[in-house]
C-alpha cells in the first residue's frame, strides 16, 4: 500500500462501502488516518448521496433489525446493537447513514449501522403538566441541519388530563430538541397556533404518521383537514436550522378535498411526497419539486391495488431504480415491490432469508458519526484498555522480578 500514491488511494476509498472502509482502516497508519478524516467521510457521503452506490434496507422484524444491500438480495445481515433489549426497539428515520432508535422516550440514540457506533442521547425527562394525568403519544424526528452541519433529534409528547378522555380537544403537549453538536436537549417554548392541533385528539388516529419525515432542512407531519377544526390541509414543519414551527401548503387540487381521503408523506429523490389514498383502491403521489414553493407540486405517478393484498392502507416510495424507470414501494408496513412507471406493472422484491413481515427504512452507507460512538462506551473502552495495561504492566514485573529470583537464587548441589 505504501507504494500506492495517496490521491489514488483516496479516489479507490471513495467508491467503496463504508463496511469495507471499516475493515481497511487496518492496512496502515496512512489509511487509518485518511478514512478517519473529516474530509473524506464528508466526501465518501456526498458521493454515495449522488450516485446512489452502497444502498441499504434497512429490515424492521418484531424483535430484530435486519440489512441487506439493494444491489445484492441474497445476504440479510442480523444488525445487532447496544439498544438491543427484549422488546423491540423502534427506529424512528433514516438520515446520511444514520438511524434513530427508541426504547422509550428517555432511551434514545443514533446509530450507524455501518460502522456499528452508536451515540446515546441523554435522557430528558418528561415532565406532566399541570394538570395532566398520562402521556399520550411520542412523535419523534431525525435530520440533519446543513446550515449549522448538526444532527438534530425532535421529541414531542402529548399528555392527556384524562386517561379515558379519547375526544378532548385541548390536550398540553412537550417539544424538546437534541443536539449532537451540542450533545444536549433544549425545550420548544412555544409554537403557532395552527401547529397545535398536531396534538389533538384526532391524531391517534394517525399515530403511524408520527415520525418526522426529512425534506429541505425540516422535519415534517401530515395534517389532514377536518370538518369545523381545520379548514385545509396543511403539512407541519419543523425548520431543523432556526427551531421553529411553520406549514407547507398542500397542492392546490387537494386542499379542499374529500375529507375521506388517507394522506401521508414521505421523501422521494431528496423532494418532499405527498401520497393520498382513495379509498384504498389506489394512490396518487405528489412531487414537491422545489422545496416550499406551493407552485411547484406536481402528480407524478399513479398505483393501482394490488391484486396480490386484501388491503392497500399505507404505501409509500422510496427511492429511484438507477435507471430511474422504476420505482421501490413500501406496502402495509409489510412487502416492498417495484412499480414499473412505464407499464405501471407492479413486481415483488424477494429477499432471501428474511422475515415474513417487517417494515422497511432506506439507508445509505456511510462512515458518519465516524469513530465517535457513545461518549459513554468509548470512556468504559478507555477505562478498561487502562485497566489491562495496567494488569499487563503488573505481570510483566512479577515475571522479571520471578526470573531475578530464580536466577540469584540457584541452588547447587
Amino acid at each position: 500500500m505504501t507504494t500506492v500514491p495517496m490521491d489514488i488511494v483516496n479516489d479507490l476509498f471513495l467508491r467503496l462501502p463504508a463496511k469495507s472502509l471499516v475493515r481497511f482502516r487496518a492496512l496502515s497508519k496512512p489509511c487509518y488516518h485518511l478514512i478517519n478524516s473529516p474530509d473524506f467521510i464528508s466526501s465518501h457521503l456526498s458521493r454515495v448521496l449522488q450516485t446512489n452506490d452502497h444502498l441499504m434496507i434497512l429490515l424492521r422484524g418484531a424483535l430484530h433489525l435486519y440489512t441487506v444491500d439493494l444491489d445484492s438480495l441474497d445476504t440479510v445481515s442480523d444488525v445487532e446493537h447496544p439498544m438491543k433489549r427484549g422488546g423491540p426497539t423502534e427506529v424512528f428515520g433514516s438520515c446520511n447513514g444514520l438511524i434513530g432508535l427508541s426504547n422509550s422516550p428517555t432511551d434514545l440514540a443514533i446509530f450507524n449501522p455501518s460502522t456499528r457506533q452508536i451515540h446515546r442521547l441523554p435522557p430528558s425527562p418528561v415532565d406532566l403538566p399541570e394538570g395532566s394525568s398520562t402521556r399520550g403519544y411520542v412523535f419523534y424526528g431525525l435530520g440533519y441541519d446543513s446550515v449549522n452541519d448538526d444532527y438534530k433529534v425532535v421529541r414531542m409528547v402529548q399528555f392527556k388530563r384524562d386517561p379515558d378522555d379519547e375526544l378532548g380537544c385541548s390536550f398540553p403537549y412537550e417539544v424538546k430538541v437534541f443536539s449532537f453538536k451540542m450533545n444536549s436537549w433544549k425545550r420548544i417554548e412555544s409554537v403557532l397556533p395552527p401547529i397545535q392541533l398536531l396534538f389533538y385528539f384526532y391524531y391517534h388516529l394517525l399515530y403511524r404518521r408520527g415520525y418526522g419525515v426529512l425534506a429541505g432542512n425540516s422535519l415534517h407531519w401530515v395534517l389532514p383537514r377536518r370538518p369545523g377544526l381545520i379548514a385545509f390541509n396543511i403539512i407541519v414543519r419543523f425548520d431543523l436550522a432556526l427551531e421553529v414551527f411553520d406549514i407547507v401548503r398542500f397542492p392546490e387540487p387537494i386542499a379542499n378535498g374529500d375529507v375521506d381521503i388517507q394522506m401521508d408523506i414521505g421523501v422521494l429523490d431528496g423532494c418532499l411526497c405527498l401520497m393520498c389514498n382513495y379509498d384504498q383502491k389506489y394512490v396518487d403521489v405528489w412531487m414537491m419539486k422545489e422545496y416550499n414553493v406551493r407552485g411547484s407540486w406536481c402528480k407524478v405517478f399513479t398505483v393501482q391495488k394490488p391484486k396480490s393484498v386484501k388491503m392497500f392502507a399505507f404505501m409509500r416510495p422510496l427511492v429511484y431504480s438507477k435507471d430511474r424507470d422504476k420505482v421501490l414501494l413500501e406496502i402495509n408496513n409489510t412487502k416492498l415491490v417495484w412499480f414499473d412507471l412505464e407499464t405501471r406493472k407492479l413486481s415483488t422484491l424477494r429477499i432471501k432469508d428474511c422475515p415474513s413481515s417487517y417494515s422497511a427504512e432506506l439507508v445509505v452507507s456511510s462512515l458518519v458519526l465516524g469513530c465517535k460512538g457513545d461518549l459513554d462506551n468509548i470512556k468504559h473502552r478507555k477505562e478498561q484498555r487502562d485497566k489491562e495495561a495496567r494488569e499487563s504492566k503488573m505481570l510483566q514485573n512479577s515475571k522479571k522480578r520471578d526470573d531475578f529470583l530464580s536466577k540469584g537464587f540457584k541452588l547447587v548441589l
